[in-house]
């Protein structure tokens, strides 16, 4: 199992979880455990994912899939598990 933590902010808009969950389940990617708030009229986003048996390297889902939140207006980012925790360790 290969864990990333994806997060998606930005203002709400319909469509958003739709073209996430959509590139995810087109490259393989599944999602483990999944949490959405919208407050003030904008949307938050955090996702646990098995990228194991992705059928794209990471780096190219990550970069695919900034270019899909720049498309909706949304920031998107897909890290691995290991790299978020140590970037956020006290």
């Amino acid at each position: 199992m290969k864990k990333c933590v994806l997060t998606v902010v930005g203002k709400d808009r319909v469509g958003i979880i739709a073209k996430v969950c959509n590139y995810l389940a087109d490259a393989n990617i599944n999602i483990l455990d999944i949490s959405q708030t919208i407050v003030d009229g904008y949307f938050n986003m955090m996702a646990i994912v098995d990228a194991g048996n992705a059928t794209k390297d990471i780096a190219i889902v990550n970069s695919e899939l900034e270019e899909i939140g720049l498309s909706i207006g949304v920031s998107i980012r897909c890290q691995r598990e290991e790299i978020f925790e140590k970037m956020h360790r006290i």
